[in-house]
């Protein structure tokens, strides 16, 4: 897989950079919890506020370690982070490469539309998850220190739901460059895929009017039912087939269009 292996030795120094940026916003928030959100003093100013712009924020379970740490990282900075990173890639992958006059001469070294999409794809897939484990494994060593009381599993289940909803931001936008070979459009794609899918599930937060547009929200399948202590396999599961579904759709998108 040379695409792969390419995509990968060029990218790692931005992985990393990445990795800084999530070690610093953990280190940051969670250590803050036993001073303001295990003493219920946060949870009595929660309790105060209109329950609609609660539950928008997430602030639902602010007072529990698990509560804490989907508000604080999962659902907003983790969230923010590993998507902006993954459309950044997912646009550069092919509109940047035909920008740049780098796809054509891969295709002409025989290298085939499908498989070069493919295989950007799963570098994104193993970009994002490797940022989602190092994640994990931050939050796992906080967990104790910052008397968070997660689990194991919950932790696990939790990365996985948060790198399925950006991978697929990450798709949308390889698939956006696939179809008009230019970085900007495959950027618009993937974050109107972030950015709709967080208004639907912010939305149907506000009572029964907009409560039909939940079921549309990928952000609604990571967090509806909160994946560090109640997860939702199915509506986890959701998120990665969504993500395979724009993956191929690059492929076949990249397949029919004239490359030159």
């Amino acid at each position: 897989m040379p695409v792969l292996r390419r995509a990968l030795a060029e990218s790692w120094r931005a992985v990393v950079a990445w990795a800084v940026g999530i070690l610093a916003v953990l280190a940051l928030y969670l250590p803050l919890f036993p001073s303001i959100g295990s003493n219920g003093e946060m949870q009595s100013i929660i309790d105060s506020l209109p329950p609609q712009l609660v539950s928008t924020l997430g602030y639902d379970d602010i007072g529990t370690g698990a509560g804490y740490t989907e508000a604080t990282f999962l659902g907003l900075m983790g969230f923010v982070l590993l998507t902006i990173a993954g459309i950044s890639w997912g646009a550069s992958a092919i509109g940047g490469a035909q920008e740049s006059g780098r796809l054509e001469l891969d295709l002409a070294h025989a290298v085939g539309r499908v498989s070069y999409a493919l295989e950007q794809a799963l570098a994104l897939v193993v970009r994002l998850a490797a940022l989602g484990a190092f994640a994990g494994l931050v939050i796992l060593a906080l967990n104790g220190p910052s008397e968070l009381d997660l689990t194991v599993g919950g932790v696990v289940w939790a990365c996985v739901a948060l790198v399925g909803l950006t991978l697929a931001s990450a798709t949308a936008a390889l698939a956006g460059g696939a179809a008009s070979g230019r970085r900007v459009v495959g950027v618009g794609t993937g974050a109107a895929v972030a950015v709709v899918g967080y208004l639907a599930n912010a939305l149907a937060q506000q009572g029964d009017t907009f409560a039909w547009l939940r079921p549309f929200s990928p952000y609604a399948w990571a967090f509806d039912s909160p994946p560090l202590t109640d997860p939702d396999p199915a509506s986890i599961g959701l998120l990665w087939l969504l993500a395979a579904v724009f993956a191929a759709a690059a492929a076949e998108l990249l397949r029919r269009r004239d490359v030159g």
